[in-house]
């Protein structure tokens, strides 16, 4: 397995395996809907926003993780969240995605991303160093269906301090259906 970070040319490669990969999870309805996002995500967010790694064999994805972009009005702090975040079904519950965490995650630190966020489940993404959070530690830009999948975590040495002002997304993100 390798990791590729930035992929250039394969936003129909990237936006097929997040289809796929969440229609053989949850559906063909959230998987057209998550790869809409990714194939929006790709093409409409300012690559300065955006950071896509990868874990191959060959040329064939079997994860794929997607960090964007998020401002709070009242915080000087980098921040960036995962979603979303696929790893093909029969390498699921071998490392891929742990790998893949591990690997996104120290290349935003070394980046100089101050924060990480995600919405998910928080028994995979507390195995990468993420742990759960309210919304008056991060405000998110939506009501939240599931609060309890608000996670965060410091990619610097100091602990995680609570994000000050209103929460912004990338264009792709801001549908509250997605939150």
């Amino acid at each position: 397995m390798q990791f590729v970070d930035e992929p250039k040319g394969r936003t129909e490669d990237v936006a097929a395996h997040f289809a796929e990969t969440f229609t053989a999870a949850e559906g063909p309805l959230e998987g057209a809907l998550i790869g809409g996002l990714v194939r929006e995500l790709l093409t409409d967010t300012p690559p300065r926003d955006l950071h896509v790694f990868l874990a191959c064999e060959g040329e064939a994805i079997i994860g794929g993780a997607i960090f964007s972009r998020m401002r709070h009005d009242q915080d000087a702090r980098q921040v960036f969240i995962l979603s979303p975040m696929a790893v093909v079904p029969d390498r699921q519950g071998q490392g891929v995605g742990q790998a893949l965490l591990r690997h996104a995650l120290a290349a935003l630190r070394a980046q100089g991303v101050d924060v990480a966020l995600t919405y998910g489940d928080p028994a995979f993404y507390a195995k990468a160093g993420f742990a759960q959070i309210t919304q008056a530690q991060a405000a998110a830009p939506f009501a939240l269906q599931q609060p309890e999948g608000w996670l965060g975590q410091s990619l610097t040495d100091a602990p995680f301090t609570p994000l000050k002002g209103a929460a912004s997304c990338v264009g792709a993100l801001r549908k509250p259906d997605l939150w």
